[in-house]
């Protein structure tokens, strides 16, 4: 006894898939916002975590290191190492890349939503 779908029916399903896509739209804006990160660690310890979504200078370890966060990247920009690798990197903004300062025992990495393009490569 099933007579089709009905007026009602479709403006439900209607209903329904505004709400779930206006659900999705919202949790990756708000998921979005705060959820990508990059923390600073000196010999070990943190010294600091940061958003990537506002634009900064950060100095690290007592001004070795200057680290600036851009258009959702950080790059370190200065340092006082013979090398400069560091400064050198690619900048970074997806999740779990990371810049490496030896010499002044400084780690910078990335959380984020966004992976990686590479697996087990460094930049």
């Amino acid at each position: 006894m099933t007579k089709g779908f009905k007026k009602r029916d479709l403006i439900l399903i209607v209903v329904i898939l505004c709400i779930v896509a206006l659900t999705v739209l919202i949790h990756a804006y708000i998921g979005g916002v705060g959820a990508n990160k990059v923390i600073i660690k000196v010999n070990g310890a943190i010294q600091g975590v940061y958003s990537l979504s506002e634009d900064q200078e950060i100095k690290i370890n007592e001004g070795t290191n200057l680290l600036k966060i851009s258009n959702g990247k950080a790059d370190m920009v200065e340092a006082d190492c013979p090398d400069q690798l560091c400064v050198h990197q690619k900048p970074v903004s997806m999740s779990r890349e990371s810049i490496i300062c030896l010499p002044n025992r400084i780690v910078v990495e990335v959380e984020s939503k966004e992976e990686s393009e590479y697996d087990a490569v460094t930049n």
